[in-house]
């Protein structure tokens, strides 16, 4: 009876050993998968930080000046032109936002900062004043005013993007990098011949 009750405890240790090893495996392989499946977001340099970070800022000012011309613009194809740059550039400066979060950087960097503060360190951005001229003007005049500064500012994002291409590491960051430059291209064309009109 005794050598019963020894084979019976031995044989529901060695069960519940099993069981706990099983229960160990699975959180570790998943926690794997995961890790896996995240690799390429997780390789990244300072290029693609300093990218995002200064992105973000660049396109919230040019989504304030696309906010502008929905009210104090004349021309139709100015505001037109005004509302895709506003649909464009919001969704991207949540993707940015988000890597910058994946990657535990600081995605506030351009916050606090004056716009003349970011117009010496980022091409292409407007001092407070540039932005204060803009908002107080209206009409014709507001269209040119607005071509000619968004020319400068879609020009310096298109450095940014520029030098993302060459020195970034992150594929996913690259890849928006190529689309901003490409598609911002295609804009300035467009707001020359809106200006020559």
């Amino acid at each position: 009876m005794k050598r019963l009750f020894t084979g019976i405890a031995l044989a529901v240790v060695a069960t519940l050993t099993l069981a706990a090893c099983g229960s160990n495996d699975s959180p570790s392989s998943t926690s794997s998968t995961s890790r896996t499946s995240r690799t390429s977001s997780s390789r990244f340099n300072d290029a693609d930080v300093t990218f995002a970070q200064s992105m973000i800022p660049h396109h919230q000012q040019a989504v304030q000046m696309a906010k502008l011309a929905t009210t104090n613009a004349s021309s139709p194809a100015v505001k037109d032109l005004a509302a895709e740059i506003e649909a464009a550039q919001g969704p991207e400066i949540a993707t940015m936002s988000g890597w910058l979060e994946d990657w535990g950087k600081d995605g506030n960097s351009g916050s606090g900062m004056s716009g003349m503060d970011m117009g010496n360190s980022m091409p292409g951005m407007m001092s407070d004043d540039d932005m204060s001229k803009l908002d107080a003007d209206s009409g014709a005049t507001f269209d040119r005013m607005f071509l000619t500064m968004m020319i400068r500012h879609h020009t310096g994002a298109i450095e940014m993007a520029t030098t993302e291409q060459s020195d970034g590491k992150n594929a996913d960051t690259v890849a928006l990098a190529k689309k901003i430059a490409a598609a911002q291209t295609t804009e300035i064309a467009h707001m020359k011949d809106l200006l020559e009109s």
